[in-house]
């Protein structure tokens, strides 16, 4: 049987390319460029509560990454760096081929270096640690919302809760469309490139990862300022619009999507929309901010509609309806 470092070397070691040391050692060598600051995101998968344990191995490897990238993506900070954590009940080398091969592939499309982490023996926990690097003082932040933004939104809203809920019995999709939304649910495209092209123009980011209520409840929060969307410019996916009932479950309150939701002035549309179709990225203006604390849904006559789901929370204060 491979040991620990063998598996490291086969599966992972690559040579560095813009680390000073990569893996290999007791830490990582890096040098963050002159005039930026690094942005660091830590995340951690865990078999059953995030994923199926018999979830593809080469998909989950690309989620492993991809949901790391887009809370860069939500800083507009460029990914350099990352570190991976396995713990593995055992070393099984088909299902590490697989995930090594669906991570370092993103990695690859997205210009980031593996350069260290570490494995044990345990229940299946995918633990991922990236750094990037931005522009100083100019990164998106929750914090930096204000009264009167727009609120947009990128790509589609639902697809990924809607796929989770076929493969949880509670819906059934057809073949083409259980396809379109897997692969939502498995396969996330970050935003990185939008997050880049909308420094200097919008003021507050976020990705959405637990659902838009729960994460635009974050901005909303740090920037202590209320907002107003209305439920028809959410745009859905596809599939979804057929399952009018499910809009509030999957759309509002789903998550995994990690689209980005972030907050503009009104007069910084035209740009937006400019910036947005430069990386070809679809992105929509759900809302606006306003002074009054909390969060309005409103449907298509301007009443507010009640809201009994708010997202996802890991310790159950307040879950979808759909499981996780």
């Amino acid at each position: 049987m491979a040991s620990e470092f063998d598996l490291i070397a086969r599966y992972f070691t690559r040579p560095a390319r813009t680390a000073a040391l990569g893996v290999g050692d007791d830490a990582a060598l890096l040098r963050p460029t002159p005039g930026m600051e690094l942005a660091i995101s830590a995340d951690m998968l865990v078999s059953g509560q995030h994923f199926f344990p018999d979830d593809d191995p080469e998909k989950l490897g690309h989620k492993a990454l991809a949901v790391n990238l887009s809370d860069l993506a939500a800083m507009a900070a460029l990914p350099r760096w990352v570190l991976l954590s396995l713990a593995l009940p055992t070393a099984d080398e088909a299902w590490l081929a697989g995930f090594s091969r669906g991570f370092l592939s993103l990695a690859e499309a997205f210009g980031v270096e593996l350069v260290g982490g570490d494995t044990t023996r345990g229940p299946l926990n995918i633990s991922v640690t990236i750094l990037g690097e931005v522009e100083v003082g100019r990164a998106l932040r929750r914090d930096a919302a204000q009264v009167g933004d727009d609120i947009w939104v990128s790509g589609e809203l639902g697809g990924a809760a809607l796929g989770l809920q076929h493969l949880l019995g509670q819906t059934r999709l057809s073949g083409p469309a259980a396809a379109a939304c897997l692969s939502r649910l498995h396969e996330p495209i970050p935003r990185v490139a939008l997050g880049r092209e909308l420094l200097g123009l919008a003021h507050a980011a976020i990705d959405i990862s637990d659902g838009l209520l729960a994460d635009l409840g974050h901005i909303l929060e740090h920037s202590q300022i209320g907002a107003r969307i209305d439920l028809a410019a959410v745009p859905t996916a596809p599939d979804l619009q057929q399952l009018p009932n499910l809009i509030g479950a999957c759309a509002l309150a789903g998550g995994d999507d990690y689209e980005l939701c972030f907050s503009a002035p009104a007069n910084h549309r035209n740009r937006i929309l400019a910036a947005a179709d430069a990386v070809s990225t679809r992105v929509t203006r759900i809302g606006v901010m306003v002074p009054d604390r909390g969060l309005k849904v409103l449907d298509e006559q301007g009443n507010s509609l009640a809201l009994p789901l708010t997202g996802y929370d890991h310790f159950g204060i307040s879950q979808p309806a759909m499981g996780w």
